[in-house]
Order: C-alpha cells, then sequence, then structure tokens
C-alpha cells in the first residue's frame, strides 16, 4: 500500500567540510557553510556558517548566526549572532547583533534603523 509521506524538515542547503566554491552563491533558502567559500553569498533566507566554516566575501541574508571564520563584508536584514567561537573580521550592517563572550570581532558595524538600506533577494 502506497502512502503519501511529507518533509516536514524545513529545505536548506549546505556545503560540507572539505567542500570548496569560489565565486558567487544565490540560494532561495537557508544555508549552512561547514566548508569554505571564495566570493559573494546572497541568502534569501538564514545563512550559519558552521565551527569548520569559511567564508572571504560579502555576504547579503536575512539572519545569521557565525560559530566558524567570515573575512569580509556581512549585511543581515534582522539578526546576526556572533558565537563564541566566531571570528569575525570586516564590517557588519544589521538591525540586531548579539555576541557571545569569547566571539572575535574586528572591524566596523552599522545597527539600527541605518541596516534598512540592507539589500536581500527575496
Amino acid at each position: 500500500m502506497a502512502t503519501n509521506q511529507q518533509n516536514t524538515g524545513a529545505l536548506y542547503n549546505a556545503l560540507t567540510s572539505g567542500s570548496k566554491i569560489i565565486g558567487t552563491v544565490i540560494t532561495d533558502s537557508d544555508i549552512r557553510i561547514d566548508g569554505t567559500i571564495e566570493g559573494d553569498v546572497k541568502c534569501s533566507g538564514k545563512m550559519v556558517i558552521g565551527e569548520q566554516g569559511l567564508v572571504k566575501g560579502t555576504v547579503e541574508c536575512q539572519s545569521a548566526e557565525i560559530m566558524g571564520t567570515l573575512d569580509g563584508k556581512i549585511n543581515v536584514k534582522y539578526t546576526l549572532a556572533l558565537r563564541a567561537t566566531s571570528r569575525l573580521k570586516g564590517e557588519i550592517n544589521t538591525q540586531t547583533l548579539m555576541v557571545e563572550p569569547n566571539a572575535i570581532f574586528n572591524g566596523s558595524c552599522t545597527m539600527g534603523n541605518d541596516s534598512d538600506k540592507v539589500k536581500t533577494e527575496k
């Protein structure tokens, strides 16, 4: 007897540890990065950089959680969370910034109403 199965999990993209992309990544859903991206990331959802993840370039997304390394510029429409293992060097533009103890951030940050200028694709 056939059954109708539905996926109850959210859709997301993933770049696993040991993988590397050079170029622009554009996604209409969430993305988790545990590998390396050298280039820009345009995400219409949430972007997560895992502890082993590395992004060198410009990121545009709705929200972000960083546990790994970002070297470049990040534009987040809503909330950016820098976890204790994160390392960010560059520019931040966001509505809300959460920073855990031991997170490393070297650069500049623009928050609040000025972050409304963030352009993210939908």
